[in-house]
């Protein structure tokens, strides 16, 4: 199986604060890759490198195929289609509603009327399961909520891919499990390959086929779950 997503001895650093240093690591097609560490290790660095909001000052970063790395914002609109990206903070429109939220992206970029608009909104917010909420704000919700609402979102693009930042940090474990519950069955009904940057090693555990784990910006093991807790 091919990889999806190829990190090639990526360096990344801020001043004199280097937050990834020569780290390598692929994801596969339909795999979920957790990425693991302490704060300020470089996971979420790594997701933004992906998305292309940040460049790599060595090394090269593959997606889909191609080589993003020197790529102009307009080439990274194309990939960002195929690659989406779930926000620690879910990152809402705060004067939007939930199914305008969620609509968004759909007006955006797709020529769909309302009523296709309409549908594909409330199949989606069926999907994470927070249908009830659509009327609602983002003031109306609770943290885990708004993680649903903005996987909702990122789901409106129709990815390839999906990148999630932090999850079920902030949240109750019971909210935390069930967002696990939902990314793990979105993988399998979708198709998805995901990358989870997270420092719950429950969620890792449920979720990984293999996991990263980044230390002192260098990523010190890279396989499956089992073989680190062996390791």
């Amino acid at each position: 199986m091919a990889p999806y997503i190829e990190f090639r001895d990526v360096s990344k650093a801020f001043g004199d604060n280097v937050v990834l240093e020569h780290v390598s690591f692929d994801v596969l097609t339909g795999e979920t890759v957790c990425i693991l560490g302490r704060s300020g290790v470089g996971k979420s660095v790594s997701l933004h490198n992906i998305m292309g909001f940040l460049k790599p000052d060595s090394g090269r970063v593959i997606v889909a195929g191609e080589d993003i790395t020197d790529y102009t914002e307009d080439q990274l609109e194309r990939i960002r289609k195929k690659v989406t990206m779930v926000f620690q903070n879910g990152a809402l429109f705060d004067s939007l509603t939930v199914g305008e939220n969620v609509a968004f992206p759909l007006r955006e970029n797709q020529d769909l009327d309302e009523e296709q608009i309409y549908q594909i909104v409330d199949g989606l917010l069926q999907m994470v399961g927070v249908q009830q909420m659509r009327d609602l704000l983002p003031s109306d919700l609770s943290t885990g909520m708004k993680r649903s609402v903005a996987i909702a979102r990122a789901l409106a693009a129709r990815p390839e891919c999906v990148l999630y930042d932090e999850p079920t940090t902030m949240v109750d474990p019971l909210m935390a499990q069930l967002l696990g519950d939902l990314i793990k069955r979105l993988k399998i009904q979708l198709n998805l390959t995901s990358i989870v940057v997270t420092h719950d090693m429950r969620l890792a555990k449920k979720l990984a086929d293999r996991v990263v784990f980044l230390y002192e910006a260098k990523a010190i093991f890279f396989g499956t779950y089992t073989e680190m807790e062996k390791s």
